[in-house]
């Protein structure tokens, strides 16, 4: 099959980037979101960030939440995911607006669906979640926040205030030009399913989360 090419005889440049598709109204339990959709050209995911509220520009309530299934949608205890996209929500209508940038292909931690199952099969055997990753031959964490970046110039935002327990998340954002003026503590409290992967998360992937020192009574 013959591909195409322009009148001077040169393949279309390929787009790059991210770029605007679709603003719609998105009423929820927590308020009503515009639905802001987005196309990653880099790596071809649809994205979305919900707005609420007029941004501005400056000091922007913002969320970067990883897409997890298990969590957000199934209520799953093996983490706290669900819990934190539900309280970010919460968050940005009690502020009176902010966003939550919804970041899919970053399921376990951009592992992907099906790995990040047969990982929690191995922390039900014994191992830990960077243990797990590690013993498939998959990255610890292979998630990518240019398309996040991106997304928040496109809504004008030029800095945040970032809800998250994650350093990594903070220095990604600086790192593609959008300063984060304060780093908002995102806790959720643990309970006996998922507490040996919290205290992972904290020991070795340096998330701050001073809250797991009040719950030594978990196993």
């Amino acid at each position: 099959m013959t591909e195409k090419v322009g009148v001077l005889g040169k393949k279309p440049a390929r787009r790059t980037g991210v770029e605007r598709v679709v603003n719609a109204p998105l009423p929820t339990v927590y308020g009503t979101f515009q639905a802001v959709g987005y196309l990653d050209h880099d790596r071809g995911d649809e994205q979305v960030a919900l707005v609420y509220g007029d941004l501005g520009t400056e000091g922007v309530l913002t969320r970067l939440h990883s897409e997890c299934l298990t969590g957000d949608a199934f209520g799953s205890q093996h983490c706290e995911c669900g819990d934190q996209l539900a309280s970010a929500l919460r968050a940005v209508v009690a502020e009176g607006a902010g966003v939550v940038v919804y970041l899919r292909g970053h399921e376990g931690r951009g592992i992907g669906l099906l790995a990040k199952l047969r990982a929690m099969a191995l922390q039900a055997e014994g191992l830990d979640t960077v243990e797990a990753n590690l013993a498939l031959g998959l990255p610890v964490d292979a998630r990518d926040y240019g398309v996040a970046a991106g997304i928040l110039h496109d809504l004008g935002v030029r800095s945040v205030r970032l809800m998250s327990n994650n350093p990594r998340k903070r220095e990604a954002l600086v790192r593609h030009g959008i300063p984060v003026a304060e780093q908002v503590p995102l806790l959720i409290p643990p309970c006996e399913d998922n507490i040996t992967y919290l205290r992972t998360k904290r020991e070795r992937l340096d998330h701050h989360l001073p809250h797991l020192d009040a719950v030594a009574h978990l196993s």
